[in-house]
């Protein structure tokens, strides 16, 4: 029953609302185009959270059904009443394609392309063995060097990617423990927490960021400099915050253990060629726009220099991670009918926020996008709660005093990051989870403390920055 109610919900409660009669919705003067809007929403949310299919393979589906039944050359049938106010303006189906191309897509393919060039020429297994040797032979040190270096790589690779390559240098790590040393527990853990906080410290580190920056337009605009500048500090307390809970909560009985991490530096043309790149590509992000280019701009050089020299060929290209770029794209799709439908402004509207103080529905936000992180895509979440927050954040005016839509879109793009309680709550979560090291009870314990923390540490960073004029 179980199994059947996965794949006939998220087909049977968007054609209910197709169905139903605009009388049956809460909503005064609600058009057509808002009527499939809802359906389509409630699509992408019963999807996103059963996964009859996969998660990516949503985000196709809701840009296809946009095209088909939304947009200006979508089916003639669905179309025919267009212009009129009961129906509401259609879509353009270019915006709705462009999606797919979005210049927060080609944000994270430069990531991606640095991140199979780094991994391909050893350049992350020999930074962190360089960067392993200060942190000494203590256990508690090894991990907080383990952490750092591995929030330091989630800030430009994939969170998942990360994990993994950190778990096979701590597989050797792990042996000199005892077997029922608690110290297992701790290091097992620190690599997902490590990697889930680190990806918050760059617009590239992970997608609820990128998802972030496209409502972040105009005078509420983040270069990617200033993402770090607030970020990174995030980041680095976070971590001091989470190492000391693991080394509280699962200390160990090593007082001294010997690290051996092979490998050297490659010297080879190509391989000076993916440092130099590597080097001069972040460095033109941290600039900002002093030199004229904007992040995505710098974005596609990685890609230009490592595709013409060859270091990344065509059969690097079929592992880049289409599936998150997909996945991506629909909620900027989804966001897009939310949006021009007027369907967003509509759900804010009809819910008096203005009764509520700022602060409540600040905490309310973020607490609903924790939860919902804990258990669902954290790109899915935050592709479902953001163009309803930013639709809030322009429309309730007395959240402009807290910082207003930018306040409001940095909270909850925090809070999705830190759902990271179950091994199902993230892909980092899911490896350690694997390796047997830990289970689901200790997780959870570190994962609530870190994201209740994390999200009333972040509320305490944008007041800080709202007081010295950064936000």
């Amino acid at each position: 029953m179980r199994i059947q109610a996965k794949y006939l919900l998220p087909l049977l409660i968007p054609l209910l609302v197709l169905v139903l009669p605009a009388s049956a919705f809460p909503f005064e003067s609600m058009t057509v185009m808002q009527q499939r809007a809802i359906a389509l929403f409630l699509l992408a949310a019963l999807c996103w959270v059963l996964e009859p299919i996969p998660i990516y393979a949503t985000s196709v589906v809701v840009i296809v059904l946009e095209l088909l039944f939304l947009s200006d050359k979508g089916l003639i049938w669905f179309r025919r009443d267009a212009g009129s106010p009961e129906f509401g303006g259609l879509l353009s189906y270019s915006d709705i394609m462009a999606t797919f191309a979005s210049p927060i897509i080609m944000l994270f393919l430069g990531g991606f392309f640095l991140a199979m060039a780094a991994t391909k020429y050893r350049l992350d297994i020999n930074l962190a063995r360089v960067l392993l040797k200060p942190f000494g032979a203590k256990p508690q040190w090894v991990m907080a060097g383990l952490m750092l270096i591995t929030a330091i790589f989630s800030m430009f690779m994939s969170n998942t990617a990360t994990t993994a390559m950190m778990l096979a240098i701590l597989t050797p790590i792990l042996v000199l423990f005892k077997p029922n040393d608690p110290g297992k527990i701790a290091f097992a853990l620190s690599i997902p927490v490590a990697a889930n906080i680190g990806g918050i410290g760059t617009p590239i580190g992970t997608p609820p960021n990128a998802i972030a920056l496209k409502y972040l337009t105009g005078e509420n605009m983040i270069t990617f400099g200033e993402w770090m500048a607030f970020g990174v500090p995030f980041v680095a307390i976070m971590l001091v915050l989470a190492w000391a809970l693991l080394c509280a909560l699962f200390p160990s009985t090593e007082t001294n253990m010997s690290l051996d991490i092979k490998g050297k530096f490659l010297k080879t043309p190509k391989a000076i060629t993916v440092y130099v790149t590597f080097a001069v590509t972040v460095g033109l992000w941290l600039m900002g726009s002093s030199h004229g280019m904007n992040s995505y701009t710098v974005a596609l050089i990685p890609v230009a220099v490592f595709s013409m020299t060859g270091i990344i060929n065509k059969e690097d290209l079929k592992k880049i991670s289409w599936d998150v770029l997909w996945l991506v794209s629909g909620g900027f799709a989804l966001g897009l009918a939310l949006d021009r439908t007027g369907l967003a402004k509509l759900l804010v509207n009809s819910i008096a926020f203005e009764n509520f103080a700022p602060e409540i529905v600040l905490v309310g936000a973020a607490a609903l996008c924790l939860l919902m992180a804990n258990f669902m895509s954290h790109t899915a979440t935050a592709n479902l709660l953001m163009p309803i927050m930013a639709a809030l954040g322009v429309s309730m005016t007395s959240l402009t005093p807290l910082g207003g839509e930018m306040t409001l879109i940095l909270v909850v793009t925090f809070a999705a990051s830190l759902g990271m309680s179950l091994p199902i709550s993230t892909p980092p979560n899911a490896l350690a989870h694997a390796t047997g090291h830990v289970n689901s009870n200790q997780m959870a314990k570190v994962g609530v403390i870190l994201g209740v923390g994390g999200v009333a540490l972040s509320f305490v960073m944008i007041w800080i920055l709202r007081l010295v004029n950064f936000l």
